[in-house]
């Protein structure tokens, strides 16, 4: 069975904290916390997309490159260099920060 992970994590904005999402679980659990007063075609396809990859019917590197396409659309995308280990939220992308 192939590795859920991505390749390398993906940071999001989210609120005043960076969220780390380094697999398809952590993607579509960050989609479905979307405000559904924001969600739209983007969104969906980007769900879609993902669920797909964790059900084996699309590479996991193409559920990455949907969710990072939407969070560039979206503007929530953070670059990594920017990324300090205090702004990342706690439990997100299954690892612990000191």
């Amino acid at each position: 069975m192939e590795s859920k992970a991505f390749a390398k994590p993906i940071y999001l904005k989210d609120g005043t904290l960076v969220r780390e999402i380094t697999n398809v679980e952590d993607a579509i659990d960050f989609l479905m916390e979307w405000p559904e007063s924001k969600r739209d075609v983007l969104h969906e396809a980007t769900v879609r997309t993902c669920i797909m990859a964790h059900d084996g019917l699309k590479p996991v590197k193409i559920a990455r490159d949907a969710l990072r396409a939407f969070a560039v659309k979206k503007g929530i995308l953070e670059r990594q260099a920017a990324v300090k280990p205090w702004m990342i939220k706690p439990g997100s992308g299954g690892r612990a920060h000191a």
